[in-house]
């Protein structure tokens, strides 16, 4: 059984981690968060010691490193955005390996540094990338990895989640927190696309905003026009008024269906991290420079080619 410590228990994600945790029989000894709000605590792991001053988690973390029968063995960070880094190297400094939620950090600098903190520490960073365990996208990579193709694949994605007023409150809202729409609901399906297609080979960006993104990337095997979006303004007429989130991917006018599936892609991540799978900083380098380039990307007119359907709308 290994021990766990927990940074950011009250975010909206915490509590896959906390279940993946229990769900692989380890335990989480302790959890921090500067809010209170982590009733949820009581229905996973009601024993786990709470705090809400950062100064009187580490104290406790590191009295528990004292002795062989408490020891911490994994940090896991559920943190937001601009708070990976620091939090990140405040875990391998304790002594233990940490798991952290995407986007691992946000520019290759940073990336960098932890690579210099895993050596000063001799240990490990471990990114969450659930859609590499997604079955359909494994089935979807060996099928390219598979198929003799002269042409590249033709993709479009469009990811529209709809949030409200409250979104552009909180630290999601401010670039300089979350990184932007494109890094902060967009890394993952960057990453897929990376582990699917190959290695990126161009990346133009069409609009941004506060609120959505839109551009064109091209990898070794496919050419994929993107659509981010948090506004429910950009849903289609087909859903409106009946969902919320809009998840599509077409390859070659095919749709693939991967909405369902996941529930436990968490606990599947951390079974494969504990098995020493998992996915460190070389893993996570592709999507980080992805998203750093887009974020530091002035837009330009999209060619007849490479824009997105939606981008009309955006662009009058």
């Amino acid at each position: 059984m290994k021990k766990f410590a927990l940074i950011g228990a009250a975010g909206y994600i915490a509590p896959r981690h906390m279940k993946a945790i229990i769900e692989t029989n380890n335990e989480l000894s302790v959890a921090y968060d500067i809010n209170d709000s982590v009733g949820i605590i009581d229905s996973i792991s009601p024993q786990s010691e709470f705090f809400t001053e950062f100064e009187r988690f580490s104290d406790y973390a590191y009295r528990l490193q004292r002795k062989t029968e408490t020891k911490l063995n994994y940090v896991t960070i559920c943190t937001p955005n601009y708070l990976h880094l620091s939090h990140i190297t405040a875990g391998l400094r304790l002594g233990c390996d940490v798991i952290c939620e995407k986007p691992l950090v946000p520019t290759p600098e940073q990336l960098g540094e932890l690579e210099l903190v895993e050596k000063e520490t001799g240990k490990k960073v471990y990114n969450i990338l659930q859609l590499r365990h997604h079955q359909a996208i494994l089935d979807l990579k060996e099928k390219v990895s598979n198929e003799k193709k002269e042409d590249k694949y033709d993709v479009v994605l469009t990811y529209i989640t709809s949030r409200g007023k409250w979104y552009m409150e909180s630290w999601k809202g401010d670039p300089r927190k979350s990184f932007g729409v494109a890094t902060n609901i967009g890394v993952h399906f960057f990453d897929m696309l990376h582990f699917i297609f190959g290695r990126l080979e161009k990346n133009h960006l069409h609009y941004a905003d506060e609120q959505k993104a839109a551009g064109y990337l091209e990898y070794e095997k496919a050419r994929v026009h993107w659509f981010l979006s948090i506004d429910a303004y950009d849903l289609p007429d087909s859903v409106k008024g009946k969902q919320t989130t809009f998840r599509s991917i077409t390859i070659n006018s095919e749709e693939i269906e991967f909405s369902k599936g996941f529930t436990d892609l968490h606990t599947t991540s951390y079974k494969e991290i504990l098995a020493g799978r998992g996915y460190g900083l070389e893993d996570a380098r592709h999507c980080i420079e992805t998203v750093n380039t887009i974020r530091n990307a002035q837009p330009i007119p999209a060619n007849t080619n490479e824009g997105h359907p939606f981008l009309s709308q955006l662009i009058k």
